[in-house]
C-alpha cells in the first residue's frame, strides 16, 4: 500500500485522502474511537494485526503509512513490530522530531509515514537503516506512491496524472478529490489508483480526513464490502 495525495485549505488545514492497497482479507471492518494516553484518534483497524495505516488526532494531526522507503526493499520477516501499530505509537511522543529521535526502528520494515498537522507537513521515511524527517511546504499539494508496490516510472506517470487533474481542478473538494482516487489511471488495472493484481493485491479502500481550524472528520469508504461510515472530531486547542 498506497496512494495518498495531500491537498491545502486556503483558510487553513488540509484534505488527506489514501487508497490502500492490500490484500483483500485485510480490509477494515469499522472506524474505531480510541483514547491512547492524551490522544484522542479516529482510525481504521487493520484486520490482521491490529493496527491502522492511518489516524486522525484530537490535535488535528494525521498519520498516515505507506509500504517501503524511497526506494523497494526485500521483504525480510519477522519484524519487531507491525507499521500499523507503530502508526499508533506515534501518538505518544510530543511530534515529528521527537518520535524520529526518540522511537526504536530496528527489526521495523521500511516505510514512509507522512504526518500532517494543522500548520506543518512532515514525511519520516525508514530505510532499514536509517530515518530522514523532511518538512514540506504546508502550501502544496502532495502526492505519494508506496515504493513496494509501484516503480519509479510508475510513480512518476502518476505524478503527470495528479498534476494533470490539479490543473485543471481549480480548488479542489472533497468530492473532487475522492473522484480522482476512485477513476485516476490509463486503463492499466494494475498500477491505476484504483488497482487490481489479480485479486492478490487490490484497492480495498478509500479514507478521507478532512481537518479545518477547530475541527475535523475521517471518512472511510470499503470497496469490497460498500461499508461507508464518518467520524467527526473537535480539537482539543482550536
Amino acid at each position: 500500500m498506497c496512494t495518498v495525495t495531500y491537498l491545502p485549505h486556503k483558510e487553513g488545514g488540509y484534505l488527506l485522502t489514501s487508497n490502500r492497497d492490500e490484500a483483500p482479507g485485510r480490509n477494515a471492518k469499522s472506524l474505531h474511537e480510541r483514547q491512547l494516553g492524551q490522544a484522542r484518534l479516529i482510525y481504521p483497524q487493520d484486520e490482521g494485526a491490529g493496527g491502522t495505516w492511518v489516524a486522525l488526532s484530537g490535535a488535528g494531526v494525521t498519520v498516515c503509512i505507506l509500504n517501503g522507503a524511497r526506494e523497494k526493499h526485500a521483504h525480510r520477516p519477522p519484524y519487531r513490530r507491525s507499521r500499523g501499530l507503530m502508526a499508533l505509537d506515534y501518538f505518544a511522543f510530543s511530534g515529528p522530531s521527537a518520535f524520529a529521535k526518540a522511537y526504536t526502528f530496528e527489526g521495523m520494515e521500511p516505510f514512509t509515514m507522512v504526518i500532517a498537522q494543522r500548520y506543518a507537513l512532515q514525511v519520516l521515511r525508514w530505510d532499514g537503516q536509517c530515518t530522514d524527517l523532511e518538512r514540506l511546504d504546508t502550501g502544496q499539494p502532495h502526492l505519494w506512491s508506496s515504493s513496494t508496490l509501484y516503480s519509479p516510472s510508475v510513480q512518476q506517470k502518476r505524478e503527470g496524472w495528479f498534476r494533470r487533474w490539479l490543473a485543471g481542478a481549480g480548488a479542489p473538494r472533497r468530492e473532487d478529490a475522492l473522484h480522482w482516487h476512485r477513476t485516476a489511471g490509463d486503463g492499466d488495472p494494475e498500477n491505476d489508483v484504483v488497482m487490481n493484481r489479480g485479486n492478490q493485491v487490490r484497492t480495498v479502500s478509500i479514507t478521507s480526513v478532512a481537518v479545518g481550524q477547530s475541527s475535523g472528520d475521517l471518512a472511510y469508504f470499503d470497496l469490497l464490502g460498500g461499508l461507508e461510515k464518518s467520524v467527526s472530531i473537535d480539537f482539543d486547542h482550536p
